[in-house]
């Protein structure tokens, strides 16, 4: 099962952090991989609420529905794939580092990108996620300290 775990220290308050990163919306803002993203429905975020989007990876394009399946402001939200091509869990983890947050962000595939691309190709594409997941929380890091939330 590929797993591609990243860290990086945000220059913002856990709960700002929190804030921007559980709006399915702002996914597609820092998320250089993903294309559009939004909520389903008008409902509360917390667990069981649903986003969808669309993904483009090593040139493939994906549709995507997740579901918030933990939900601990502003420490901790799960979110797995329910529909889509790809089998996929995202945990981001918050704690307070230095007057900012370190965020950490997991992704476990499920059935292995394989699937999708051949079995070869999965140390490749776990690799380039890797540099992909990095790149996008330093744009994410970059991002709220010029945009600060009010």
């Amino acid at each position: 099962m590929p797993v591609v775990e990243e860290t990086v220290v945000i220059a913002r308050p856990p709960q700002e952090v929190f804030d921007f990163l559980s709006k399915f919306e702002n996914i597609a803002v820092y998320d250089s991989s993903v294309t559009s993203s939004e909520q389903i429905g008008d409902g509360p975020l917390g667990v069981g609420a649903r986003g969808r989007g669309t993904s483009k990876i090593i040139g493939k394009q994906f549709d995507w529905t997740t579901e918030i399946i933990e939900f601990d402001p502003p420490r901790r939200m799960v979110s797995r794939a329910v529909e889509g091509k790809l089998e996929f869990t995202v945990t981001l983890a918050l704690e307070p580092s230095d007057g900012g947050t370190r965020l950490t962000q997991r992704i476990d595939a499920g059935s292995g990108l394989g699937g999708v691309f051949g079995k070869l190709a999965d140390s490749l594409v776990e690799r380039a996620q890797g540099r992909t997941v990095r790149a996008n929380l330093e744009t994410l890091a970059e991002w709220l300290a010029e945009h600060p939330q009010s």
